[in-house]
């Protein structure tokens, strides 16, 4: 009895342990505390404002005008009640009284539009003071509610280009009429809050978050987790090797590189450092495929959503093109993780520790919800909200039939009758016993929807500064100046105007969520590309893939620091780790500038094969000279030899690839031959 509570209370010190690094550097996680009737008003607000998206979403014929405000308006209420102003308030069942008037006042300023749209249209330019205060109460308290949810640095950014456009930006001779006038557009017009961003959050992303938050609930982690350690576990390195497959897995249902790192890595990064690895790449190996998980299809970030939108292609397309490019970075850090492990002999899981196949397909109905997205979306079924949507219902069925074959359902019930239950099937349908284990109950689907409105909080509110920002950058001919400036600078040499734009879009992602830092770069950065011959597809790849590395490139690495809190490591050495095995992500994105066939754009079967083949060969030399080691220790002049060969072959060129082979056999044989002579002496 004294062993089993002393594994609960274990297991509870560890869930207390990844709560801290959550609250720490997640700024989702710090949230209010309520309990009793209070917390189930606000989870019966979050449960309402995820059906209230999901049916607009599906249903609504009324102005779009509507749609939009009543979102923000419900988003600037809920980020109130659920965001306290700092760190730490975590006094149960309070909220202070400036809380409350900027909860009222802010709500109240969007509803306001929301119900004299019609009226507020047919205005024109034409607004009242009152309006216009309207106006500012509810763009200040958006930008309130971003910072408690996101944090200062969009905060920073969204506030230095509203006073660069009412300091120097707009042309009207009165600080007054600046004012005015930008105020007007960015909170009445399509040109700010209610621009591109937040019409696609409402729109879609809404759902898939709900979705999201659904299929975690179905157990499908788990499913994830097991699989890799079935597909990876027993050879050497395995756990690192299974951190890889399982945060690419998991990665697509969280969406967040700092969520996936800590579910994933509370797992998989004690497996490694108990395996043998050091506590530095343990929690580099996890905050880098954690943070890959926003490229890998089916379901990518929330940016991917705005990308399809705004270059007006089907989502489908989107999902197609991404998927060459995340192989190639989750191929590069698994070669880098295996070279590790032959480093230094570490061995796999043993076999009598892993999951039984045989025992774990039998559950392979987990991922029906996954495979009818997929259809419906690339098969151009339906609308990708009404896709999600019906994919919500497949994961209800799916968690309720693995419930059954699970057994889940009849030891509650059992459960329930030796706690002296009067209903056991009742409660264990409900969810009232405390382990439901694999039950699908009615508790877990007003949590999956809770959680899902949650979610959609901090998107919600980072969109909407993201059309602040975008139409601030519009309306002061900001995006024309850069895109000269940085055009005059590099000249006719693409590499330049790419590296400048890389710079641009790892700054501005640090800290901003990948979300907002792909709308800026969008409308300042990918038409620079565009504008030097760049495909335009491949250009919003481009900034797409390096406003996601920002979260483990240091200074600020967000995802790195979580993986290094978990494994008690340095958090700026695990940063650079994390960059160095994510090298794949910074030499892709040139990759598919330079020779759009890796995108599958104009091209052919048979030169995506090559390029396929190439890339890999060259990541492959790459990960191999930055750990520094092939057959054996390697020096550093194949090292070198490996480096230079690789980015060659990675450059597209036949005559690039020959180079490049040549070197890496030359870099490879140097090695070789070392490694003779260091098992001969």
């Amino acid at each position: 009895m004294s062993s089993t509570n002393g594994k609960e209370r274990e297991y509870e010190l560890v869930q207390e342990d990844l709560e801290e690094v959550m609250r720490k550097y997640d700024r989702e996680s710090n949230v209010r505390v309520w309990t009793g009737k209070p917390a189930l008003a606000v989870k019966a607000i979050l449960i309402g404002f995820s059906l209230f998206c999901i049916w607009v979403t599906l249903f609504a014929t009324f102005l779009e005008e509507i749609r939009l405000t009543s979102f923000m308006g419900l988003v600037i209420l809920l980020g109130f009640l659920t965001y306290p102003a700092k760190k730490g308030e975590q006094k149960a069942n309070y909220i202070p009284w400036y809380d409350i008037v900027g909860m009222v006042l802010g709500t109240g300023a969007f509803l306001y539009y929301t119900f004299f749209a019609e009226q507020i249209i047919q205005q024109g330019t034409r607004f009242q003071v009152y309006q216009i205060l309207i106006a500012i109460v509810g763009v200040v308290a958006l930008l309130e509610v971003t910072r408690r949810s996101v944090g200062w640095p969009i905060l920073f950014v969204a506030l230095f280009f509203i006073v660069y456009a009412i300091v120097y930006g707009l042309t009207n001779p009165s600080i007054a009429g600046r004012l005015r006038y930008l105020v007007r557009n960015l909170f009445y017009a399509k040109t700010g809050i209610l621009s591109t961003p937040i019409n696609v959050c409402s729109k879609y992303i809404v759902v898939f978050i709900v979705f999201g938050a659904f299929l975690e609930r179905t157990g499908i982690s788990e499913f994830f987790i097991n699989l890799a350690n079935c597909a990876a576990g027993r050879y050497a390195g395995g756990p690192a090797k299974v951190a890889v497959i399982s945060s690419a897995l998991c990665g697509m249902v969280s969406g967040s590189s700092v969520g996936n790192t800590v579910t994933t890595g509370s797992v998989t990064i004690p497996m490694m450092k108990d395996t043998g690895y050091k506590a530095e790449f343990a929690g580099a190996v996890e905050a880098a495929a954690s943070t890959g998980g926003q490229i890998m299809p089916p379901i990518m970030g929330a940016a991917a959503f705005l990308m399809a939108d705004i270059m007006g292609v089907p989502y489908s397309d989107i999902l197609v093109r991404a998927i060459l490019p995340a192989i190639l970075y989750f191929t590069g850090i698994f070669i880098a993780v295996h070279l590790e492990a032959k480093k230094y002999g570490l061995t796999g899981i043993p076999s009598e520790k892993l999951p039984r196949f045989t025992k774990l397909i039998r559950k392979v109905y987990l991922l029906t919800p996954l495979i009818l997205l997929v259809i419906w979306v690339s098969g151009n079924m339906m609308t990708m909200q009404r896709a999600a949507a019906y994919s919500i219902v497949a994961a209800i069925a799916v968690g309720i039939i693995d419930g059954i074959f699970d057994g889940s359902y009849r030891r509650a019930v059992s459960d329930l009758k030796r706690d002296g239950s009067a209903s056991p099937l009742k409660d264990a349908i409900i969810g009232n016993n405390e382990d439901s284990g694999n039950c699908f109950t009615v508790k877990k689907f007003f949590d999956s929807l809770e959680a899902g409105g949650k979610g959609t909080i901090t998107v919600g509110a980072a969109c909407g500064v993201a059309g602040i920002i975008s139409g601030t950058i519009t309306m002061t001919g900001l995006a024309n100046e850069m895109i000269n400036a940085i055009v005059a600078v590099a000249g006719d040499k693409l590499f330049i105007a790419l590296f400048l734009t890389m710079l641009c879009c790892i700054v501005l992602g640090m800290g901003v969520p990948t979300t907002a830092t792909y709308c800026i770069m969008a409308a300042t950065c990918a038409p620079i590309l565009t504008r030097m011959g760049v495909p335009i597809m491949a250009a919003h790849f481009f900034v797409f893939y390096f406003g996601i590395v920002a979260d483990i490139t240091p200074p600020v690495a967000l995802a790195a620091y979580a993986g290094s809190a978990i494994a008690k490591s340095n958090p700026m050495r695990t940063a650079f780790n994390a960059t160095k095995l994510a090298i794949a992500a910074f030499i892709i994105p040139y990759v598919f500038c330079f020779s759009p066939s890796m995108l599958l754009i104009e091209t052919n079967v048979l030169e995506v094969v090559v390029i396929a083949i190439t890339s890999l060969v060259g990541i492959f030399a790459v990960a191999a000279a930055l750990e520094g080691y092939l057959f054996a220790d390697m020096g550093i002049v194949d090292r070198i030899l490996l480096v230079a060969g690789g980015l060659m072959m990675i450059v597209p060129g036949h005559v690039t690839d020959l180079i490049g082979l040549l070197l890496i056999v030359a870099g490879g044989a140097i090695g070789l031959m070392v490694s003779r002579r260091k098992k001969q002496a």
